[in-house]
């Protein structure tokens, strides 16, 4: 006797469609009334927006009031002239710190100038420029120290800046005097020949000393000889050392003083 069959029987096809079919529509998203009219109204807003910003963009200050119009015009005149009173402001600041430089330069500059001139004349700085050279020789040592000091004074006369004999500076103090062992100048003993270099007009002081009658005529009284030669640029190097005062000091400066 045989046994039953109990293989189950294979699924009906059509059955198996249909039950796919079911799910499907069961997961679709299924839009209501209301869902379609929140879209149509969120479309029709998003273009009211862009046709606005449109018009906006296109009419500009035209769809202003008159009124408006003028407010925003007055503010822009006032900001315009506020701008205007800032740059005529810096400008006037930048003029004043020009001039002020301007003028502390000027002021600085010429000090220094009149520190050099100074300087030179009171026989503190070396000098250079146009001038003459002169040699005394004074072979019998006949010549006194009053013709050199003649000499001296006709170099300033002809308008002599800077004068040296031998190796010594000659200023405003300079002296020359006669001592048992020849010719000092203030206080350093010279032996001749006496050389002297000076700057100044050549055209002006080589006259000067070889007029008739004036301070080398006097020496060569006195039997020296002289030889005096315009020079384009003159050297002198020897200095003065000015001690400073020892009681005076200068007076503070006033804090109201200019």
């Amino acid at each position: 006797m045989s046994e039953p069959d109990t293989t189950p029987p294979p699924p009906d096809p059509g059955t198996s469609r249909s039950a796919w079919r079911t799910l499907g529509r069961a997961l679709a998203p299924r839009a209501t009334r209301a869902q379609v009219m929140a879209g149509i109204l969120c479309a029709l807003l998003g273009f009211a927006i862009v046709v606005q910003v449109q018009q906006n963009r296109s009419e500009g200050l035209s769809s202003l009031r008159q009124d408006e119009l003028v407010r925003i015009l007055d503010e822009v005149t006032q900001r315009t002239e506020e701008l205007e009173d800032q740059a005529a402001a810096l400008r006037q600041q930048r003029a004043e710190l020009v001039t002020g430089s301007d003028t502390q330069r000027a002021a600085q500059d010429a000090a220094m100038e009149r520190a050099a001139q100074q300087g030179i004349l009171a026989g503190r700085l070396p000098a250079e420029g146009p001038g003459v050279s002169l040699v005394v020789r004074d072979q019998r040592r006949e010549v006194p120290a009053l013709a050199l000091l003649n000499v001296v004074e006709e170099m300033r006369n002809a308008g002599a800046e800077a004068i040296q004999l031998n190796d010594v500076r000659v200023t405003a103090s300079t002296y020359l005097v006669d001592t048992p062992d020849g010719v000092e100048i203030d206080g350093v003993a010279i032996a001749p020949p006496y050389r002297w270099l000076a700057i100044g007009d050549p055209d002006v002081i080589v006259p000067a000393l070889n007029m008739p009658g004036g301070a080398l005529a006097v020496v060569r009284g006195y039997g020296g000889t002289s030889d005096v030669q315009p020079l384009e640029t003159v050297v002198v190097d020897a200095v003065r050392l000015v001690d400073p005062p020892q009681h005076a000091t200068p007076v503070p400066t006033s804090p109201d003083a200019g």
